[in-house]
């Protein structure tokens, strides 16, 4: 019978962070999720190869635009 694990609090973490990449850039989370490298550790099971997140101020304002979100610019406006 095969061991139950868990998810590491990292784990969760690389799980929340290739969503976020992917929405940021509008692309499918399938290839990250499957191309993820796990190990055991003490917590649960970790994520050795997390996704990267790079913010810049053009990635943030289309991000924000993507979510119909005001950008700051538009909220300081009377």
């Amino acid at each position: 019978m095969p061991q139950e694990m868990n998810m590491s609090d990292q784990a969760v973490g690389a799980v929340m962070m290739a969503l976020q990449k992917s929405l940021m850039e509008q692309s499918d989370i399938v290839p990250v999720l499957k191309g993820f490298k796990f190990k055991l550790s003490d917590q649960g099971l970790a994520v050795m190869n997390p996704p990267i997140v790079k913010f810049n101020e053009e990635t943030q304002k289309n991000f924000q635009e993507s979510l119909d979100l005001e950008t700051p610019e538009e909220s300081s406006k009377p």
